[in-house]
């Protein structure tokens, strides 16, 4: 009790001294801001002791398409700590107390994503950044998960990666206690965010397991269109996240 209390404490002043960064202008030059965003996102993550283990394969690059599969509003720290890139996210995710001014701060560009009028520009401005070497990170499952198996991706914005002939990253994320045990203690589907935040402040240790592939460029594939992209993302996440899942099966809560 002492020590969740205590880091929300120390989470609050983190959040003020960030806010404080943000309004007086802290490292407005390009070259400086990922690298500080970075900081931040770590900062956060060491406040609430997780530790981030990554099995990384392929050599960083530049102007590559990520995805991840969506657990906890953790996924964007663990993501902007290690992967930097800009987000594009549910326009909800504006009003995070946490985290919605730090992603907003990352070029974040936020969808309604109710509006399919919102796709073509999005993946215009996707395929944009990726061709000036930017990179793009989404999460395709559209919604959390309780992180033991992943949802259905949707293919729409893996669209960008075929009008920019980008590679595309898939990020596979799961969570364990200090014991070394999958939990879903993190998971923000269907939770509030303080009551999210609570259960993650009471975990003693918190170990996030990542590991990834990159995908070639399109056109090196055979007849590649979006829909081969997103099979090939889901194949390689549910390969990798369901592989030690106590629970494959059950994605969302269940409804009482």
């Amino acid at each position: 009790m002492i020590r969740a209390l205590w880091r929300i404490v120390r989470l609050l002043m983190w959040l003020l001294r960030t806010a404080f960064q943000f309004k007086n202008g802290a490292n407005r030059l390009p070259e400086h801001q990922q690298q500080h965003l970075r900081d931040i996102a770590a900062q956060g993550l060491a406040i609430l002791n997780v530790k981030v283990d990554i099995a990384a394969t392929s050599p960083p690059q530049q102007g590559v398409l990520m995805v991840a599969n969506h657990v906890s509003w953790l996924d964007i720290l663990a993501i902007m700590a290690h992967f930097p890139a800009s987000f594009i996210a549910a326009k909800e995710l504006k009003n995070w107390l946490i985290v919605g001014k730090i992603i907003a701060s990352a070029d974040t560009v936020f969808i309604d994503r109710s509006n399919r009028k919102d796709i073509e520009p999005i993946n215009a401005a996707i395929a944009q950044a990726l061709q000036q070497g930017k990179n793009v990170c989404f999460f395709p499952e559209a919604r959390t998960s309780l992180g033991n198996g992943v949802l259905p991706l949707k293919a729409a914005l893996f669209q960008a990666a075929i009008n920019a002939n980008a590679p595309v990253q898939v990020l596979a994320l799961r969570y364990y206690d200090e014991q070394n045990q999958r939990t879903s203690q993190v998971t923000f589907s269907d939770t509030p965010f303080f009551v999210s935040l609570w259960r993650i402040a009471r975990l003693p240790e918190i170990h996030l397991k990542i590991n990834e592939i990159t995908l070639p460029p399109p056109q090196t594939l055979p007849e590649c269109d979006r829909f081969v992209l997103k099979d090939k993302a889901q194949d390689y996440l549910r390969e990798v996240v369901c592989a030690d899942s106590p629970n494959p099966d059950l994605l969302i809560k269940e409804k009482p």
